[in-house]
């Protein structure tokens, strides 16, 4: 079990968040989240061509850099810090249920058009799917078969979501083009448990922006003739939120390695960081939009946008008590 990341994925960390600041701000993220793509494509481009974002867990026979699971996940946790809308998630999600349940075939035709930067999109039931409306790269599970979609022949129905950096929309492939893929069990499995910790990165990247946020502002705003920062309930207030925090980084990291090497104790781990990322999130949200005061129910404030993506993150694959049932089992 590991809880640190190595130098080389600090380096990785600090190349990712060191781009965000510059390509993400707060302006650049609501613009891409209200265009019609739902996301900054340019920035997009450049994650996939100077970071390699979409292809770190992919090998290098299939047009991947060849690292691990747990290199893109790092990157994934800073895009979380940044609140950048991005199909980085729903991607990853995809192209571990092919190199895990993908006869070969499938493996040669898709991964290459991942690591490359299409957006992919992973439908398991009736449930909505991440990036369904603008995914190129589709993959569909039923229980006896794992098919590619062409995704010019489903019917694709937008969600409304809390979160306007989350693309929604349910699938209907009645009529639709379908090729075999491979083996769902596998596909399904996998696709599962990176749900889980690719949620869970996202989250504990959040939880960071959200600490800071609300420190950064405690320590600007006076209130008779002081720093509300120096008031020792606050402190105690936003000690706690520090607390969570570094617990949820340590989940999270905790079931990324466990997942990225197939661990035995692999989905276990999965579901207590979904579980517990989603809990703490969703309590460092309410401190941030408390701590900061009437500014925070602002438009114009990014606390608004950390109270959104955390409870729409909460509910993305499976709340914090179905995870809990999960670990009991």
């Amino acid at each position: 079990m590991e809880f640190g990341l190595s130098e080389e994925q600090q380096e990785l960390a600090s190349i990712v968040r060191s781009l965000l600041a510059k390509r993400a701000d707060s302006a650049a993220v609501r613009a891409a989240a209200l265009s019609p793509t739902g996301y900054d494509p340019d920035l997009w481009s450049t994650l996939v061509d100077q970071v390699g974002a979409a292809a770190l867990n992919i090998p290098e026979e299939y047009g991947g850099a060849g690292f691990s699971l747990f290199e893109s996940l790092v990157v994934l946790e800073e895009v979380g810090r940044s609140l950048a809308p991005s199909p980085l998630l729903s991607s990853l999600v995809t192209s571990e249920a092919i190199l895990a349940g993908g006869d070969t075939a499938t493996m040669q035709r898709l991964l290459p058009r991942i690591a490359a930067g299409e957006v992919a999109a992973f439908v398991t039931g009736t449930a909505p799917t991440l990036d369904a409306d603008r995914a190129t790269v589709l993959l569909a599970a039923t229980p006896d078969r794992l098919v590619e979609v062409e995704p010019s022949t489903a019917s694709v129905t937008p969600v409304g979501a809390l979160d306007q950096t989350l693309r929604l929309g349910t699938i209907d492939l009645t009529g639709a083009t379908t090729t075999p893929a491979g083996d769902p069990g596998d596909a399904v499995r996998r696709a599962r448990q990176v749900r889980c910790v690719g949620v869970a990165a996202l989250q504990a990247g959040l939880a960071a922006r959200a600490v800071e946020l609300t420190v950064a502002y405690t320590r600007e705003r006076v209130q008779f003739g002081r720093a509300i920062g120096s008031f020792q309930a606050l402190k105690h207030r936003m000690a706690d939120m520090l607390v969570l925090q570094e617990m949820s980084r340590s989940a999270s990291w905790s079931a990324s390695y466990a997942v990225a090497t197939g661990a035995d104790n692999a989905e276990h781990l999965a579901h207590v960081a979904k579980s517990y990322c989603s809990d703490a999130l969703d309590r460092i949200a309410a401190e941030t939009v408390q701590l900061h005061g009437g500014i925070a129910i602002t438009w114009e404030h990014d606390a608004q946008l950390v109270f959104k993506r955390a409870h729409a993150l909460s509910q993305l694959f499976g709340q914090a008590h179905e995870h809990r049932a999960l670990i009991t089992l």
